[in-house]
């Protein structure tokens, strides 16, 4: 697909994929895990999870921002994630 007609293409929510990059103990990931999982829940949209200490790419891309939420696989916010920035551009 050419990068120009995949920016005219919006996904639908329930199409979206929200990936929460965390690790343990880490209590700005679990307020993270909170939102990802309610807004991903009013919109439709599917959201993973994964532990940044059991993946090498991801720890040597996102060490220092965890945690991390990406959304179709490109970064969309780290550190604190705000619902309604989240909400919005899952549509909802």
């Amino acid at each position: 697909m050419s990068p120009l007609l995949w920016r005219t293409t919006k996904k639908k929510a329930g199409e979206r994929v929200v990936t929460l990059v965390s690790k343990p103990g880490c209590h700005l990931c679990d307020d993270a895990r909170a939102v990802v999982e309610t807004v991903c829940a009013e919109t439709g949209a599917s959201w993973v999870e994964k532990d940044i200490s059991k993946d090498e790419e991801l720890y040597r891309a996102y060490w220092e921002q965890i945690p991390v939420v990406l959304i179709d696989g490109e970064q969309h916010t780290f550190w604190r994630v705000d619902p309604d920035r989240l909400r919005r551009e899952l549509g909802g």
